[in-house]
């Protein structure tokens, strides 16, 4: 299939075609060009001027593990029994017919990140997916990291119990003492590998074996915190144990966006079009991701549906140029920054050749971002999920 006559917005280093077309084959960008293509075969879609970009991302989300419309019975987002889950996995608890994932391709949301829930001080592995699919594994692009969570959510949730934690001091502790055995335990297995005769294999522990990755910095150690002083406790944890750190909401994330640069730690914010439900949010501001990119810290825009329809994510977005954050910029914190962030860059959250073909389609002259605004064209991994034109 080829699009022509469009205005393409590559996302990365070559910015904006003005005029450009792009071919896509198995799935794949196989090329992108400027001016009029060659030939123009009989299934191309005439784009007449309108703007071409990269799917949106949702750099962090329930998506499918809380199911819309349910109470208990579509929630598996927190295993809430222990507070300290790396084991779990969230593409176990993903529903990929939950009627959101329509809801989000329709808008151009090509790919999110469905996370454990911050019930636990470790919740458990990240998921980041296409919402295309009737088959999650189909779906999965990659598990991109472990979730932790540090505040009141942990604290209010095994409050009501009498159980640990119920301090911020009990929740660092446990992330602690979970990453120092899964340490050991690596140890422990390399002297068993480098020396079977003298060394014994420690003892089969699934928590510790969902965190070796972790500590290899081959996942990302995502951390759920909105107070200023929740983010450099993740700060220190990542510093002790050679994390490779996210931030997760980062409400308060602009007090301290020099040290965040300064440390080379991401944020994705949000949500942002919610009112300050609870103490550790009380700090939220629209300026929040403006400050953040500003000050060079990689920035993204995340929904944190169900709290906010992931269908808003372009109107966060929005809500962030009101904040002082540019339309550009704004662009690319649902697209290539959260890529970036998740891991991901490699095949999507830019138009380039050789990545999925994750790609919608605006008319001329509209802000992709705007409220009213509908894509006229969604492609994910090649497949027509909305065509318009």
């Amino acid at each position: 299939m080829l699009i022509y006559n469009a205005e393409i917005h590559t996302m990365d280093s070559r910015g904006s075609i003005e005029n450009g077309w792009l071919e896509v084959e198995d799935g794949k960008i196989k090329a992108l060009g400027e001016g009029s293509p060659a030939a123009v075969p009989e299934d191309s879609i005439d784009a007449c001027g309108g703007l071409l970009l990269p799917g949106f991302i949702d750099a962090h989300t329930h998506l499918g593990i809380i199911e819309d419309g349910l109470d208990f019975e579509g929630d598996d987002c927190n295993e809430s029994t222990d507070p300290f889950t790396p084991q779990m996995r969230a593409i176990d608890g993903i529903n990929p017919f939950d009627r959101c994932f329509e809801e989000a391709r329709m808008r151009g949301i090509t790919a999110a990140a469905s996370s454990p829930g911050s019930a636990n001080a470790c919740g458990g592995e990240i998921a980041a997916i296409k919402t295309y699919g009737r088959r999650i594994d189909d779906m999965l692009i990659r598990n991109c990291g472990i979730k932790f969570a540090l505040g009141e959510n942990p604290k209010n949730v095994y409050n009501g119990r009498e159980e640990t934690p119920v301090t911020r001091m009990a929740i660092t502790a446990l992330i602690r003492e979970g990453l120092y055995k899964a340490r050991r335990y690596v140890h422990d297995m390399d002297s068993y590998y480098s020396d079977s005769e003298n060394y014994d294999p420690p003892e089969y522990d699934i928590k510790c074996e969902a965190l070796m990755p972790l500590l290899d910095r081959k996942i990302k150690a995502f951390f759920h915190c909105h107070r200023a002083d929740d983010i450099c406790t993740a700060m220190r944890i990542s510093k002790e144990f050679n994390l490779d750190p996210v931030i997760i909401h980062g409400t308060e994330g602009y007090k301290i966006a020099d040290i965040l640069a300064e440390e080379n730690i991401p944020v994705i914010c949000g949500p942002l079009m919610c009112d300050r439900c609870k103490p550790e949010m009380r700090g939220l501001e629209l300026k929040n991701a403006s400050v953040l990119h500003e000050s060079g810290v990689k920035t993204a825009i995340c929904t944190d549906h169900t709290v906010i329809p992931i269908q808003y994510l372009p109107l966060s977005a929005q809500a962030a140029v009101k904040g002082g954050l540019s339309l550009d910029d704004a662009i690319m914190t649902i697209t290539a920054y959260p890529a970036e962030i998740l891991g991901i860059s490699d095949s999507t959250g830019t138009i380039s050749e050789g990545k999925d073909a994750d790609l919608q389609l605006y008319a001329k002259g509209c802000n992709p971002l705007d409220l009213m605004s509908e894509p006229l064209l969604v492609m994910i991994d090649g497949n027509v999920c909305r065509r318009e034109i």
